[in-house]
């Protein structure tokens, strides 16, 4: 899973701040926010959880996505999260990075 298109959402806590984004790289993109590489909000926030991911065939299908998300209001965000992921576990755990507490 070197390069796969993929939207993602991270967030701080269960219902907390939805942060939208892209990627080319899902594993190594969850690593920079756990280790708080990326400066700004996500930083500031501590943006740790992976709660949502969209995986696409194209990087441009993965950019279309992640504006249209970023205009959605976060209650529509949390209903998709939720859709697929109604516990909110933080889904990093499955790419093998250790449980947060």
């Amino acid at each position: 899973m070197d390069f796969q298109p993929t939207v993602y959402i991270m967030t701080n806590r269960e219902r907390g701040l939805p942060y939208v984004g892209v990627t080319s790289n899902l594993k190594k993109r969850i690593r920079e926010h756990r280790l708080d590489l990326i400066h700004g909000y996500s930083r500031r926030h501590k943006l740790h959880y992976l709660a949502h991911f969209e995986p696409f065939d194209t990087m441009e299908l993965a950019i279309a996505r992640e504006g249209q998300l970023q205009n959605w209001h976060r209650a529509w965000r949390y209903a998709l999260i939720e859709e697929s992921n109604p516990e909110w576990r933080d889904l990093a755990e499955d790419f093998g990075f250790a449980a947060l507490g």
